[in-house]
């Protein structure tokens, strides 16, 4: 896989490179600053990109501006964008208009080895990968709306869908059967007004779409 990464910390950014080359990735480019990143990722056209949010010269919302203009330009495009925090409007406005292809999670995530390849990997291959802690963020911070109806049940099981688990994880993290993971799954698309299905990355979608978009 051919990586695009857009860090400013020398140390978080050196260990990233040397994370991705020794799982037998290539490290197209490196940006350092915000209005490197278009540039590097225009030029290359990664198999995906890793950015972190804020980046010089403001440190406001640098590299999620440069991920977005990507994939206008780059569409579908696969971004992980690695924050220090939870910051709601920039999760929101990278997952709105369709989440394919996208991840944000929190940059503590990229110690935790197997956990930030496998974010990768799924978002390359076009699905999602979030923090629990944004999908928390996201869910929490909604009121009056469709998912109040969720039981405690189907809320866990849907912040686990947003995660970009599948059904058998689900079931394994919940300890129930996949029959009722399915039944879970039919019930929150019901009740959020969504189409019924559980195939694939596209039910992670249609339920983040949901979400910010409601």
């Amino acid at each position: 896989m051919r990586v695009v990464i857009a860090e400013d910390n020398t140390l978080l950014r050196e260990g990233l490179v040397l994370l991705l080359t020794s799982a037998g990735h290539d490290v197209a480019a490196v940006a350092t600053s915000g209005p490197e990143v278009l540039p590097a990722l225009l030029t290359h056209r990664p198999d995906a990109a890793v950015l972190d949010v804020r980046m010089p010269p403001g440190f406001r919302d640098e590299g999620l501006r440069a991920a977005l203009a990507a994939r206008e330009q780059i569409p579908g495009l696969p971004v992980l964008v690695l924050s220090q925090y939870v910051e709601q409007t920039y999760a929101a406005e990278l997952l709105g208009g369709g989440a394919s292809g996208v991840g944000y999670l929190l940059k503590d995530r990229v110690g935790r080895v197997d956990e930030f390849l496998e974010a990768l990997d799924r978002v390359a291959a076009g699905g999602t990968a979030l923090d629990p802690e944004v999908v928390t963020e996201l869910l929490t911070r909604r009121r009056n709306s469709p998912l109040d109806s969720l039981t405690p049940r189907e809320r866990e099981v849907l912040e686990l869908m947003a995660e970009g688990h599948d059904n058998t994880t689900i079931a394994a993290t919940l300890v129930i059967t996949e029959r009722s993971v399915h039944k879970h799954i039919g019930n929150v698309f019901a009740k959020l007004g969504l189409p019924p299905t559980d195939s694939g990355h596209r039910r992670v979608v249609a339920v983040l779409t949901y979400l910010n978009n409601s």
